[in-house]
């Protein structure tokens, strides 16, 4: 991953309070596991900014080693990574995520 590759995936993250990188769109996910993510954000009515990973190879495999985490989704809160499908799924499905977002300083959309 080059350094500009990098500073772009980190101000993205610093620049925007929930992230979500994905596999295509909230309105046209590619992938299942993408589409649970956004369900899950959407259902609990945060706003988020998106990144299609599939319009550019550089970010997709820039994500991976910049959290190092090998799969996408990834979601962000306030610059901290919070961990793909399975961990977003089994903390909202807990209350955890609701709780998390809320300690965050994060509120549903208005």
């Amino acid at each position: 991953m080059t350094a500009t590759v990098q500073d772009d995936i980190r101000d993205i993250i610093q620049s925007n309070d929930v992230v979500l990188f994905m596999k295509g769109t909230p309105v046209f996910p590619q992938c299942g596991f993408s589409s649970v993510v956004a369900r899950v954000l959407d259902h609990l009515e945060v706003d988020y900014h998106s990144v299609n990973v599939l319009e550019d190879h550089d970010i997709r495999e820039g994500i991976k080693a910049y959290s190092d985490w090998p799969t996408i989704p990834q979601l962000y809160v306030k610059g901290e990574f919070v961990g793909g499908c399975d961990i977003v799924k089994e903390m909202f499905e807990a209350g955890e995520l609701q709780s998390y977002l809320k300690d965050k300083g994060v509120a549903p959309a208005a």
